[in-house]
């Protein structure tokens, strides 16, 4: 058969669909697509295939942000489907995102042929790369022709994924179609033949076989001694249903157990990064010789501070991702592995007798239980603080939390007692982008309640994604604190006479009537009453509701600085 024009198109699908159908069988389930014509191959291919769930939405960054969400929830690769020119460059803060916390996402960007780079063509710009180091692989697919073996190309997508299954984050595969894109099917039966096994069957082109690895192991001498040591467990940023674990080790160990929002569970010791400002309360932690720490990106500033102001004689960080994640470089050993299979290891080794420095830090549990006393009955009023105290207390443990970033995970991380419920978080480069689209990708993938709480210009950076919880069925929950701009300039040293023109930039603007557009439901609730009333009945509702809190500009900071300094010289221990 030639490969004139009348088999481009049909030979553009072709490929599209084997590219697809590989993708399925390395576990594939959810594709998002975003309109566009280069990219109709792999558009109608996902349609045909049968196997895929399919996400749409008309803007591609929150597009990418949506399979964020997938991928977090399901812990599975998901395909990422867009046209050409700057339809690929808006998919770059996903991609970036996924390149720091391993989320496995599959980028399949459609291109011109390459004839019709850098001549002046429509919709064409330099994709080759275009995401550079952000991802963990990047195949330039030629355009179609039956000069090329099929079975080069499932080759080339198991070299791939085989890749992105060893080091996570994201793929990319830059698919060159030339025009017609559009037309009949043909009979490609004798270009098949070399992949013929593969069409008859389900597994995949090319089998990578990983030679045996030492199951999880430990030093017992090592650890023997490590145990008897005072010591602190910290959960970082761990999966959904890991903190079971953590906790049980914590306990054994009889060390306290500091918990980031992130990891889905609290502990006595909860408000940390608020009683670490107090020096006696410091300085008792810092008698610690020795760290365990289960997941990276720590929220608090001040336990970030505490890692980095002293050599540990053993400090072990335990995550799956093999990428660096010791921003004090006192780590002493980097373990890469499950979270939960590793403590719960340690645990198993841990001697049953009980050691003299066995619940060294309770008395840190009376300053915990202090400082979120004084945060919960200092103020009545609805406030930015006196919300964060008490929100948790209002979200039963079926509810899906999604943490936005700037003030308001800090503020959670302050003064909140976190729930033990799935906690998802965009927490690698904590950008404010796409926050929305995330968390309706993690819904769409735990089928249950969600709460979301972001700030307001979060929620103005991603308005376009309301879209996407306009179908939702279960009940969603975005609550936005509205401060008028970005407060958290509030907490930083910013130069007082530009904070507002350059830092803050107040905005001035509400989003009852962006609700409206979206047909989403609304509240604005004036007291805390009322927001606790807002946001359980939003839980208990079917469809999304957008709950606005509105504060005064600046009254955040002042809060802060207030209770700050009075837990800074309280009497705690």
């Amino acid at each position: 058969m030639s490969n004139g024009v009348s088999t481009r198109a049909a030979l553009n699908q072709l490929w599209a669909g084997l590219m697809l159908e590989e993708l399925v069988r390395h576990g594939v389930k959810h594709i998002c697509i975003a309109p566009g014509s280069r990219s109709t191959p792999l558009t109608l291919a996902a349609a045909k295939n049968g196997k895929l769930s399919i996400h749409t939405h008309f803007d591609e960054r929150g597009l990418g942000f949506l399979a964020l969400g997938l991928a977090k929830a399901t812990d599975e690769p998901v395909a990422v489907v867009v046209t050409s020119g700057t339809a690929v460059a808006n998919l770059l803060p996903p991609v970036a995102e996924s390149g720091l916390t391993g989320e496995k996402l599959v980028l399949l960007t459609s291109d011109r042929p390459v004839e019709l780079i850098d001549c002046g063509a429509n919709q064409a710009i330099r994709q080759h790369g275009i995401f550079s180091t952000h991802v963990t692989a990047f195949e330039d697919i030629p355009s179609p022709t039956q000069a090329i073996s099929p079975a080069w190309l499932l080759a080339t997508v198991d070299k791939v994924m085989h890749q992105q299954s060893q080091r996570g984050s994201a793929v990319h595969f830059n698919c060159h179609y030339p025009e017609p894109l559009y037309g009949d099917e043909c009979d490609f039966t004798d270009y098949l033949q070399p992949v013929q096994h593969w069409l008859s069957g389900q597994s995949r082109f090319t089998q990578y076989m990983d030679a045996e690895r030492n199951g999880m192991a430990i030093d017992a001498g090592q650890w023997q001694s490590l145990q008897g040591k005072k010591g602190i467990v910290i959960a970082g940023r761990i999966a959904p249903d890991e903190f079971d674990a953590v906790s049980k080790l914590a306990s054994v160990l009889g060390w306290p157990l500091l918990s980031d929002p992130q990891a889905g569970g609290s502990s006595d010791w909860a408000g940390f990064d608020v009683w670490l400002q107090n020096d006696a309360c410091r300085e008792y932690l810092s008698q610690a010789d020795s760290i365990i720490q289960f997941g990276g990106r720590l929220v608090s500033k001040r336990l970030g501070q505490l890692l980095g102001a002293k050599q540990w004689q053993d400090y072990w960080l335990v995550d799956p991702l093999a990428v660096p994640l010791d921003p004090s470089f006192t780590v002493t050993t980097r373990i890469q592995a499950n979270a939960a299979g590793f403590a719960s290891l340690l645990a198993e080794h841990t001697q049953s007798t009980i050691t003299a420095h066995h619940g060294w830090a309770e008395r840190l549990k009376g300053a915990s239980s202090q400082c979120l006393a004084t945060a919960q009955g200092k103020y009545t009023a609805l406030n930015e603080v006196s919300l964060a105290a008490n929100l948790m207390d209002w979200v039963s443990p079926d509810t899906t939390l999604f943490l936005g970033n700037s003030l308001i995970v800090r503020l959670l991380d302050m003064f909140g007692r976190m729930p033990q419920t799935a906690t998802f978080a965009n927490r690698g480069a904590s950008g404010i982008d796409g926050l929305v689209a995330t968390a309706a990708g993690v819904q769409r993938a735990c089928s249950q309640p969600m709460l979301c709480v972001l700030g307001d210009t979060s929620l103005l950076y991603d308005l376009n994604s309301l879209a996407l919880l306009k179908e939702v069925t279960q009940p969603l929950v975005v609550l936005v604190t509205n401060n008028d701009g970005g407060a958290i300039f509030d907490l930083l040293p910013v130069p007082g006479a530009q904070k507002d023109s350059l830092y803050r930039m107040p905005h001035g603007l509400s989003f009852d009537q962006a609700a409206g557009m979206f047909g989403l439901g609304y509240a604005c609730p004036e007291t805390l009453d009322e927001a606790q009333q807002a946001i359980e009945h939003g839980l208990s509702s079917a469809g999304a509701t957008l709950v606005e809190v509105q504060t005064p500009s600046g009254e955040s900071g002042e809060l802060l600085r207030t209770i700050s300094s009075e837990i800074k010289h309280a009497t705690l221990l």
